[in-house]
């Protein structure tokens, strides 16, 4: 399949944790196509972190558990997969713990099924709405999809011949380009809103952070690390 050319990084990048399910083939491919697509819209302004890339698998689950909220709150930015008929609960976590952080988020649904219990309002639990500097981008996956490849269904092209030419990683590229366009413009939008978190309180929260997790470590360093974490976003106006 043919590949777009990796744009290069802007002079500004901001780093965006990319939260969702990397339990299967699925997840973990649809996850690294989607990270390199917001990178390459967003010409290099936005660089995805994936779980899947530094988890400590095979270590204690602590050590994984820490080593994502401790990569979370070290970016700048935050995506999270709010696919499926239930949330992925240690999604919705590491969303809770953005939002202590008064990260700038934007969820992301490419699910087209209706779930939760907000008529007309979000498609997940209401309890994982309406928390300030968030932007919701809901798509409907199928729909782009279906959109896409009108033209090869068009064409008539039988089984054989679709897959052999690759049409359908084709079309599931141009869908993916098309969610990435989508995910950028929703970082925009969430890069203009003001911090939340009063400046007064910004430093005891972030204390907090450090301890509330009971990490593993020295909590000396542990502090150090999120007192110079915080120094990083106020020195890029992120709180």
């Amino acid at each position: 399949m043919s590949r777009a050319t990796p744009a290069k990084p802007a002079k500004k990048s901001s780093t965006v944790y990319f939260a969702g399910e990397l339990f299967s083939a699925k997840h973990l491919i649809g996850n690294a196509y989607l990270a390199e697509a917001i990178q390459a819209a967003s010409h290099g302004r936005y660089l995805c972190r994936l779980p899947q890339d530094f988890e400590l698998r095979g270590t204690h689950p602590q050590l994984i558990r820490d080593k994502d909220i401790r990569s979370l709150l070290d970016c700048d930015f935050a995506l999270f997969n709010f696919d499926g008929p239930e949330l992925d609960s240690g999604t919705v976590v590491e969303f809770m713990f953005a939002k202590f952080a008064d990260i700038p988020s934007v969820i992301l649904r490419s699910d087209f099924r209706s779930a939760g219990d907000q008529p007309g309002g979000d498609p997940w639990n209401l309890m994982a709405s309406f928390y300030p500097r968030t932007v919701s981008v809901p798509v409907n996956s199928m729909a782009l999809y279906k959109k896409a490849h009108a033209a090869a269904r068009r064409a008539g092209l039988d089984d054989l011949v679709r897959l052999a030419g690759q049409h359908s990683s084709a079309t599931a590229q141009r869908m993916c380009e098309q969610i990435a366009t989508l995910a950028v413009r929703g970082f925009d939008r969430v890069a203009k809103q003001e911090p939340a978190m009063p400046k007064y309180v910004r430093e005891e929260v972030y204390n907090w952070l450090a301890l509330m997790p009971a990490f593993r470590g020295d909590p000396k360093k542990l502090r150090k690390e999120f007192e110079t974490l915080l120094e990083h976003k106020v020195s890029k106006d992120l709180l």
